[in-house]
């Protein structure tokens, strides 16, 4: 990781951008409420021209994933060679700003977390692959000799799945497993393997459950990256989630985040969500279509002008996500350092605390301490569209304290001010910038060892 072994705190910013307005009354779903369903309890699938239960070549035991792959691309032949030109394959943003590329003396194509970029959560990618490409949209990236050229090697069923029993290994590479498997180790719960050909016989457009098993589980855990995605929003009350509520319009992930071709619209590492404030409805632009709230309600929603009057300087967000993990926490600190200590026998233990009537983990042998928030107010930044990146070649600056760098200690983190701070992902944006605006945040913080 060469410059990032300092001893300081890390400060990262991660946008809490969900569409939603949340309240306290939504009653907490849990993990197999709203990710799995029983055996044969599978729900109608919307077959539209296709009842794949009647296609021949589904029709057989699949011994691995990268079979039924094989058995998709009998008939959907063009369909892997979309998503391997998606950042969901590549882990790399498909089109990075000239300026970034140029400081870090990559090639424009090279910016992602497949590439380079770090966090304060798991750090990177590297070294980690097995684990971290548990969420990858394929089957096998376990080091840098993945062969991103293998069609069979992507993963069709985990956008597909409609029976709720697919799930990949937290260990696999991107692989189900294949035979029993027991997880965590020692815990004597044994994962049995999914039955992938019922699960090739009931595929479809993809669910919020779909999305949501890796968005709602990145950095470890449920809601532990984001301050607003976590299981809550597989089946969403209107209070929390005007959206996406069961209870009223009921979209799903896609219905704003438009695909075309496998691509599926929202920012990336060097693509803002609009550019230039030139709002249009959403699936009209193409490859590079993004979204945003103007694209549905316009750049004056209010019926009252002096609300209209704000919308040039405060973001939608800012007003309509007053609090962010309203339902279920997510982690705002985690310190590395105080990783490696032992339980009275010798042997590598965890702790865990509740949190609004929800068990988290407070500490872990092999990852240190955590701090979680409930229902926390977010952080304010100006933000124009473009987050100065720290890379894993960078050389920092880990001699300056924090209240000399003007750092912000957060509410729920144990901050030391006088110590080295490095901020990094930072957001762009101020006053006089044309285009930005105030937005809410989710502050991740952290403290790594020397």
């Amino acid at each position: 990781m060469g410059p990032v072994r300092t001893g300081a705190a890390v400060a990262v910013l991660s946008l809490a951008l969900a569409v939603a307005f949340a309240q306290k009354d939504t009653p907490v779903t849990s993990m197999d409420d709203v990710l799995l369903r029983e055996q044969g309890s599978v729900e109608p699938v919307d077959q539209g021209t296709a009842d794949h239960r009647k296609f021949e070549s589904l029709q057989r035991e699949f011994a691995t994933g990268p079979d039924v792959t094989r058995a998709c691309l009998e008939c959907h032949t063009e369909a892997a060679k979309q998503v391997m030109e998606t950042s969901h394959w590549t882990w790399i943003c498909p089109r990075a700003r000239e300026e970034l590329a140029d400081r870090h003396g990559e090639e424009p194509d090279r910016i992602g977390k497949g590439a380079h970029v770090i966090n304060n959560f798991c750090i990177a990618l590297a070294s980690n692959e097995p684990r971290c490409t548990s969420c990858h949209a394929g089957y096998g990236w376990e080091d840098k000799t993945f062969d991103f050229e293998d069609q069979t090697l992507v993963d069709c069923l985990v956008c597909h799945d409609q029976t709720g029993e697919y799930k990949k290994f937290p260990t696999g590479a991107g692989h189900p497993n294949y035979e029993p498997r027991e997880w965590p180790k020692g815990s004597g719960n044994i994962w049995q393997p999914p039955n992938l050909t019922r699960i090739a016989q009931n595929v479809g457009k993809p669910t919020r459950r779909n999305c949501g098993v890796c968005h709602f589980w990145g950095g470890g855990g449920e809601g532990v990256k984001h301050g607003d995605m976590d299981a809550t929003l597989a089946k969403p009350q209107r209070s929390l989630d005007v959206h996406m509520a069961v209870d009223g319009p009921d979209f799903t992930c896609t219905e704003c985040h438009t695909t075309r071709d496998h691509k599926i619209a929202g920012r990336c590492f060097t693509i803002p969500a609009f550019e230039e404030r030139d709002y249009v409805m959403r699936g009209i632009r193409g490859e590079f279509d993004l979204m945003v709230c103007e694209s549905c309600h316009s750049a004056e929603p209010h019926a009252a002008s002096v609300l209209n009057g704000h919308t040039d300087k405060v973001s939608c967000e800012a007003c309509h996500i007053p609090t962010m993990a309203p339902l279920r926490p997510t982690k705002m600190w985690w310190d590395w350092s105080r990783a490696g200590r032992m339980s009275d026998q010798g042997k590598p233990y965890t702790e865990t605390s509740q949190i609004g009537g929800v068990e988290v983990p407070s500490y872990d042998t092999k990852k240190g301490r955590f701090i979680w928030a409930l229902n926390a107010e977010p952080e304010y930044y100006w933000f124009g569209g473009d987050v100065e990146h720290v890379f894993q070649d960078d050389v920092i600056d880990d001699t300056t304290p924090g209240r000399d760098r003007g750092v912000r200690k957060g509410e729920h983190d144990e901050l030391d001010l006088d110590q080295p701070v490095i901020s990094i992902n930072t957001l762009i944006g101020s006053y006089d910038d044309p285009s930005s605006r105030i937005y809410p945040v989710k502050v991740h913080r952290g403290k790594q060892p020397y």
